[in-house]
């Protein structure tokens, strides 16, 4: 007799993307949709928290219904919902954690609270079953970390960003350069047709250390522009794009080589909105080459950003352990993983 499929309603609400999926057995995407607020935070080159949540209230209900009409299934078959209770915005992560206690406490339904860089980590899964030990490189707006799994489940934190997250140095250089909000995107297709000829530094820390540090190189962008603009010097944007991008890249992808040949992984995973990086993914295809045992999983684009079909994959993982959440749940904004 074959395993009952498990469905998992997943739902993600932790900044300014309002989202629901369903996935079957942590694996397989049924449904998955989600409502981007990007246009309503444009003009304040920033999100905005209170627009943020004002916009998951008006969106939760449409979503969630629309995502069990494209799976064509009712409430009453999934086996579990999953949220994320953490980290991100408060008043964000709210709405998502009280729809999804409201759902599972009507039908009767086991919850699981899900840490959104976990759901990150797990988007991979969506593209290729894990291979322990792996060691993920989790790179978005707010976070930078590279985490070392041992098992499902098991995450150690072996580097993070002690300052600036790479995607935050983006939007601020972003910004810099006048480009629009979000940043990364417009400075990844600048770099292309720019030649990185600007000397930045590179925060290599101290020997052994895993860790990140981006601030540095913020400024360094920052003041080089305030420089040649006193000089009455113009500097082609195109150029420090692909300058900026070249210092990020290159600190993201050795730290990220040399972790994975001490700790022996048997895979590389690329997760968070900066996954979506052309320059990022084209680097560290190439880099793998020193590697050739070790295989590297990227996420497609709409798996990069914020979704909640990687909250219902990681959520999967958490229900078969036997992890619940009670009636008790709470939105965490600053949740360790």
């Amino acid at each position: 007799m074959s395993e009952k499929d498990i469905f998992v309603l997943g739902i993600e609400t932790s900044c300014d993307e309002t989202a629901a999926a369903i996935v079957k057995n942590g694996r397989e995407i049924i449904a998955n949709v989600v409502a981007s607020q990007m246009e309503s935070h444009q003009r304040f080159g920033g999100v905005v928290p209170e627009i943020a949540s004002r916009h998951h209230v008006e969106q939760i209900t449409l979503v969630l219904e629309e995502t069990m009409r494209r799976a064509n299934m009712d409430v009453n078959e999934l086996d579990a919902i999953a949220v994320t209770e953490g980290p991100g915005l408060v008043g964000a992560l709210l709405i998502g954690v009280n729809a999804a206690k409201a759902l599972a406490f009507a039908h009767r339904i086991p919850l699981v609270g899900v840490h959104h860089i976990a759901g990150h980590i797990y988007a991979n899964r969506l593209v290729q079953e894990m291979k322990f030990p792996l060691l993920a490189l989790v790179v978005s707006g707010g976070h930078t970390e590279l985490v070392y799994m041992k098992e499902h489940g098991m995450f150690e934190v072996i580097g993070e960003t002690r300052d600036d997250a790479a995607g935050e140095a983006y939007d601020k250089v972003a910004r810099a350069l006048q480009l629009p909000y979000p940043g990364g995107p417009h400075i990844d297709r600048l770099a292309k047709e720019g030649k990185p000829i600007i000397d930045l530094p590179r925060a290599w820390l101290e020997e052994g250390s895993y860790d990140f540090s981006f601030s540095g190189l913020k400024s360094a962008v920052i003041n080089t522009l305030h420089n040649a603009k006193q000089r009455g010097e113009t500097l082609r944007p195109e150029d420090m794009a692909a300058s900026f991008q070249a210092s990020v890249v290159e600190v993201l992808v050795e730290k990220t080589m040399q972790a994975a040949a001490h700790y022996g992984v048997k895979q590389i995973l690329l997760a968070g909105g900066v996954a979506a990086n052309e320059g990022l993914r084209t680097q560290l295809r190439e880099q793998m080459k020193r590697l050739p045992e070790v295989e590297l999983v990227i996420p497609p684009l709409s798996l990069c950003t914020d979704n909640a079909a990687m909250i219902a994959a990681a959520g999967t993982v958490l229900l078969q352990q036997g992890k619940r959440a009670s009636m008790a749940l709470n939105a965490n904004p600053s949740l360790l993983l």
